[in-house]
């Protein structure tokens, strides 16, 4: 049962997270909307009220994001105040003098810690994903008017599409090439339009299937008309092309887009033939199921470094924290990057932190003196 100091550190803990979390996102958005003003003032120049707008719109859909980043570093942070306010008081001398061990006295803050891991899982599962299309927006292009690049891509047939820029606001791509095999049409097709506009499909549709609507076409060799399931002729320059998995979004998105889907979508992304970055979508894949571990492992480090010298000064013990977040944050970092050039294999690169750093956070909590 909680008893009245466990409900003393979980309001001590939520406190010191809302601090925290209020600090570090307000000192987050501040630095880029100084460092980017200019983006926004160019993209509307229509008066300050349409700014003023477009930056809340733009924060306010980036909030789950910028959290995103920063849960690890916020919950060890809460954590470690919670604990150091609590030896600044002295309130842990009595429980400990009553044969109360520091691990009990610290486990609220603990369950506190796995709380708001969760929620971190939550956001990063379910609400990112769904506003990924709102964090592609760039901060001078809010409507999504201007011309970006195109990827090339293949369908599961192993029809090939490219183009040169495309309009993410009408869906359309500018110098749309096309690439039929001979499996298909019974001989190789080159398709060239002027522009391409793809259309989703139906709810009657196949799953995941839609068309393009090609003007302004030229095809080699030109007797080819229908190719059946995936060309189909609309009149002497217009064309629909039938595709199964290449949409607007798989051609224009990101690179790293995958950083924005849940760990079903990588799942199913690693399960196709045609996918690219294989290794850096598997080394994603296996760390979002390491990021709770890793968490509540920074976790119990930092409070093995503030626990062991209870009368270290707070502001001290907040640098080594820092500090052992930076060593921790670099090495998970150099280990994604030797997962994703393919040093190491996927599940090693995301596992080797939990590896190296979850022995050496059990003996730094377990040593702590009581």
């Amino acid at each position: 049962m909680f008893k009245h100091i466990d409900w003393l550190m979980i309001c001590g803990y939520f406190k010191s997270y809302t601090i925290c979390l209020v600090s570090l996102l307000t000192l987050y958005i501040v630095v880029d909307l100084f460092t980017n003003l200019d983006d926004f003032v160019s993209a509307h120049k229509s008066g300050l009220q349409v700014v003023v707008i477009r930056i809340v719109s733009y924060y306010g859909y980036r909030l789950p994001q910028f959290f995103d980043r920063l849960c690890e570093a916020i919950v060890l942070l809460s954590a470690m105040f919670t604990v150091a306010m609590m030896q600044r008081n002295n309130e842990q001398v009595p429980l400990l003098s009553a044969g109360v061990p520091t691990q009990r006295i610290v486990a609220p803050v603990v369950l506190c810690a796995c709380i708001m891991m969760t929620l971190t899982v939550l956001n990063q599962e379910l609400l990112i994903p769904r506003i990924g299309h709102k964090l592609m927006l760039a901060r001078n292009d809010p409507g999504g008017e201007k011309e970006i690049g195109v990827h090339h891509a293949f369908d599961p047939n192993l029809v090939h599409i490219e183009g040169d820029t495309a309009i993410r606001r009408t869906m359309t791509i500018k110098n749309f090439r096309c690439l039929i095999p001979e499996s298909l049409a019974g001989t190789l097709v080159h398709l060239i339009a002027a522009e391409a506009r793809y259309i989703p499909g139906d709810q009657d549709d196949e799953p995941h299937r839609g068309k393009w609507e090609l003007t302004g076409c030229r095809v080699q060799p030109p007797d080819v008309d229908n190719v059946p399931g995936i060309l189909e002729a609309r009149d002497e320059r217009r064309f629909y092309l039938y595709t199964r998995s290449i949409d607007f979004d798989s051609v224009t998105r990101d690179p790293k887009w995958f950083m924005m889907a849940s760990t079903r979508r990588l799942y199913q992304e690693l399960q196709k033939p045609e996918s690219t970055r294989l290794a850096a979508i598997a080394v994603m894949f296996h760390s979002r199921l390491t990021r709770p571990i890793l968490g509540m492992i920074l976790v119990f480090m930092g409070l093995g470094v503030i626990l062991r010298d209870q009368n270290r000064n707070v502001i001290i013990s907040a640098g080594l924290c820092l500090v052992l977040c930076a060593v921790f944050f670099a090495a998970c970092y150099a280990c994604k990057m030797l997962g994703d050039h393919e040093y190491l294999a996927p599940a090693l690169a995301a596992w080797c932190p939990v590896l190296v750093f979850g022995p050496f956070a059990i003996v730094m909590f377990d040593a702590v003196h009581t």
